[in-house]
């Protein structure tokens, strides 16, 4: 393989029913920061069927260019032919690095499409970089090398790692992780169209019909101010509290993983490494101890308000308010005082 001729910083935009998906935007501001390093540009890969128009979408968000593959094939995910597609665009333009969203499709379209262009893939990643990676066992250092950290060993280690001899270097990150660029009015991109052919054979499953499901839960990585419940908390009951001190805010409940396992509350309210990364304005942490797990989903947020009756609850080393005590008191008091507050104003 020669890695002279892998060029570019290239992002899967994931597109559903003609929508482009928040992390394709995420995904393009960090591209545009790792092609800076790299003095190279960066190029959205879009795939559906008659999908053409939104590349103007990815231009506002960074990318220099987009290839369409456009195909009635391609106009429902199915894992056969999007791998075909996106592998085929990998041979034939040969990027050094490939980035895809971390969702249900990322997940199952990243590794089939890294094990057909034979390279590696990293999963889940919190932060990538370039830099420079040097070899364990032969101390040889590789310069200007996509370094893909990600959270190991259920979140108790973090580990950074290269792909040196092999291109793309490709990794998938959780939505919300990086941040988006500010959108440029206007912006345009070179649009490329491009299609492998498609042959369709056993492998190629047939969809019979498409059931949306119906759900009045808001999603917690929109929300601007999150309260959220632990197992401190001590029964779904006791979040009757939480859900007043929110609506009081004009906020939303969310969770850690313990409540959901717990089955107190549903797992699209949970946030941390095995649930969604959030950035609201305010966190409320209640009952939560603070594991590392959790911390990793919320550590972003603009201001982050502790309440919990151990007072060495690891919480407390990254919020910016701190309240130790008994929830069931602190809470309905602090409601309250909130809503006096308001009603005055």
């Amino acid at each position: 393989m020669n890695l002279e001729e892998y060029k570019g910083v290239y992002v899967f935009a994931q597109q559903v029913d003609g929508e482009i998906s928040s992390i394709a935007f995420e995904l393009l501001g960090k591209a545009k920061d790792l092609a800076k390093d790299l003095g190279t540009d960066v190029t959205a890969v879009l795939l559906g069927s008659g999908i053409k128009g939104l590349a103007d979408s990815l231009a506002e968000y960074g990318a220099d260019k987009v290839i369409v593959v456009d195909d009635a094939e391609l106009e429902v995910y199915r894992t056969e032919p999007y791998a075909h597609a996106l592998a085929s665009v990998i041979n034939e333009y040969k990027p050094e690095i490939m980035l895809v969203g971390a969702t249900a499709i990322g997940r199952d379209l990243g590794p089939r499409v890294s094990a057909r262009v034979a390279t590696g893939l990293t999963a889940d990643c919190t932060v990538l970089e370039i830099g420079d990676f040097t070899d364990s066992m032969t101390k040889e250092v590789s310069e200007k090398q996509l370094l893909m950290t990600r959270p190991a060993f259920g979140g108790n280690t973090i580990a950074t790692i290269a792909c040196p001899y092999n291109r793309p270097q490709m990794a998938t990150v959780r939505a919300g992780v990086m941040q988006k660029i500010e959108p440029v009015k206007g912006a345009k991109a070179e649009v490329i169209e491009y299609n492998p052919g498609f042959t369709p054979d056993n492998k190629y499953v047939e969809i019979l019909d498409v059931v949306k499901a119906v759900t009045d839960t808001v999603d917690i990585m929109d929300a601007k101010i999150l309260v959220s419940g632990g197992r401190g908390v001590g029964s779904p009951e006791n979040f009757k509290l939480l859900e007043n001190l929110a609506e009081v805010l004009g906020g939303t409940v969310s969770c850690s993983r313990a409540v959901v396992d717990n089955g107190w509350l549903p797992k699209d309210l949970q946030v941390g490494q095995t649930g969604k990364t959030v950035r609201p304005n305010v966190y409320f942490a209640i009952g939560i101890s603070g594991a590392i797990q959790h911390v990793a989903g919320m550590e972003e947020s603009d201001i982050i308000v502790a309440i919990n009756k151990d007072e060495t609850a690891p919480i407390f080393d990254v919020a910016d308010y701190g309240i130790v005590g008994d929830l069931n008191k602190i809470l309905p008091q602090l409601t309250e005082m909130l809503k006096a507050e308001i009603a005055e104003k």
